[in-house]
């Protein structure tokens, strides 16, 4: 009895083939550049987040009482749903097959780290609505230092590390997380292209908002070696003979952008002596809404 000889390719088993063949085509295919996801981006970040702590000053406080959820926190609710279903949307326009699992893990990190944030800055922003003074720690601030009992104070500044550190890492390390894998899968072997005027247009407004994620949200470690990575990846990927698409770039001009902007803004307020004592060490990024309560608010 003969037996049928068989071909090298039938011992590859089918899902390395695959795997094979989707390497193959994403590093040749072009990725259209997603102006619709980036627009969305831009939009509700700067009304969601950005305008959060503004809606808040500017409607009537007879409208939201203080035992009420504010509008903000409301744009708050929408930016914890919105935001996910824009980075899930990201990820599956990627023409490389990133991992699921830690995609949908830094997804569900970020959800908790957000509503973490939801509440501790809705408390917050009534605070500041009492004379709390965001420019100064919590056991200096007029309003907290003289409570009875003392251990009152103590509660207030797990408040605070729930708010800004807790909740912060929780949402933002998974939120670079993602935007850095998916720059992995921006790379593509085919003729390098451009950005389109889209995208050079949504640059700007984009990067802008950074700058205050970045500055308020107390990260430029974090936004630092994220971007740092993203260098190295392009570096490693050229030797390889890959070039980024133009969604990539935009990502990449997004930070470099953005670093410009911080450092000008540390430059503005190098000498700044109250905000010096509140943000001492070796890295000094002031928080806008603290710059806000010092020498806007009261003028």
């Amino acid at each position: 009895m003969m037996r049928k000889k068989l071909r090298p390719e039938a011992l590859t088993p089918s899902y390395l083939s695959s795997i094979g063949r989707e390497k193959s085509i994403a590093s040749t295919a072009h990725a259209p550049f997603h102006v619709d996801l980036w627009f969305c981006f831009t939009v509700q970040n700067w009304i969601l987040d950005f305008g959060r702590p503004i809606v808040m000053i500017i409607l009537p406080l007879d409208w939201f009482p203080l035992n009420k959820p504010s509008a903000g926190d409301y744009f708050h609710m929408a930016y914890n749903v919105i935001t996910p279903f824009l980075l899930l949307k990201l990820i599956e326009r990627s023409l490389t097959t990133l991992p699921r699992s830690a995609v949908y893990l830094s997804i569900i990190t970020f959800v908790m780290g957000a509503s973490i944030h939801l509440v501790g800055d809705s408390v917050n922003h009534r605070l500041i609505l009492s004379g709390y003074q965001n420019h100064l720690s919590v056991r200096e601030n007029p309003i907290i230092k003289d409570l009875k009992p003392t251990s009152l104070i103590d509660s207030f500044e797990l408040l605070y590390y729930y708010d800004e550190h807790l909740g912060h890492s929780m949402w933002y390390i998974p939120f670079f997380f993602i935007f850095f894998l998916y720059f992995t899968g921006c790379f593509t072997q085919a003729k390098e292209e451009s950005m389109p005027d889209s995208g050079w247009l949504l640059l700007g407004p984009s990067a802008l908002y950074y700058w205050y994620l970045v500055t308020e949200g107390q990260i430029f470690v974090l936004y630092l070696f994220t971007f740092f990575a993203m260098a190295a990846t392009v570096m490693r990927q050229k030797r390889l003979g890959y070039t980024l698409d133009s969604n990539g770039r935009f990502l990449l001009y997004n930070f470099i952008l953005t670093l410009g902007l911080v450092v000008l803004w540390v430059g503005y307020l190098w000498n700044d002596s109250v905000l010096r004592k509140k943000y001492p060490g070796i890295i000094y990024v002031p928080e806008p809404w603290s710059y806000y309560t010092l020498h806007i608010k009261g003028s």
